[in-house]
């Protein structure tokens, strides 16, 4: 059965990848996400399938700096523990570097661009894109920006 990561930020990330939480039931899961109150719950809902990141915002930038570096040690070890063989995500910035991390030791990157754009590109769409297997874009429109994705429709 093939091991799937699937990894995003708190909030409004998360929400949309949890969307896709039927595919838990078909594959070998593990979920990475920020620690916050709000998403405690799901350590005793997915015991043992279920890591959480330090969480930060760029409004703190000084301390995001180091956050943001302890999580991609973090990344590592929790990359080489699961060894995924697909890793989706919802983005955004915790993403970035295991999906990058995956691509270098061959795990298949798929990514699901923001039901919130429907004209911009993200900041994490944009690293993600020339490197992903599978990028899904949420609104038509959004064919447009990036030409190679496909149109999944809303993760609603």
């Amino acid at each position: 059965m093939p091991k799937v990561l699937f990894i995003s930020s708190t909030g409004g990330h998360l929400t949309e990848m949890m969307q896709l939480k039927s595919l838990f039931k078909k594959y070998n899961y593990y979920i990475i996400t920020e620690k916050t109150k709000s998403n405690l719950y799901l350590k005793e809902e997915y015991e043992g399938k279920v890591s959480f990141l330090v969480y930060g915002t760029k409004d703190h930038l000084f301390t995001y700096i180091f956050k943001f570096l302890y999580n991609i040690i973090k990344t590592i070890f929790l990359y080489f523990k699961v060894s995924p063989d697909y890793i989706i995500t919802t983005g955004t910035h915790t993403a970035g570097p295991m999906c990058y991390l995956g691509k270098i030791f061959g795990s298949k990157i798929i990514y699901v661009e923001t039901f919130a754009n429907i004209k911009t590109k993200t900041i994490t769409g944009r690293l993600i894109y020339p490197i992903a297997d599978y990028f899904i874009v949420q609104w038509e429109s959004m064919l447009e920006l990036y030409p190679e994705a496909k149109y999944g429709g809303w993760i609603f």
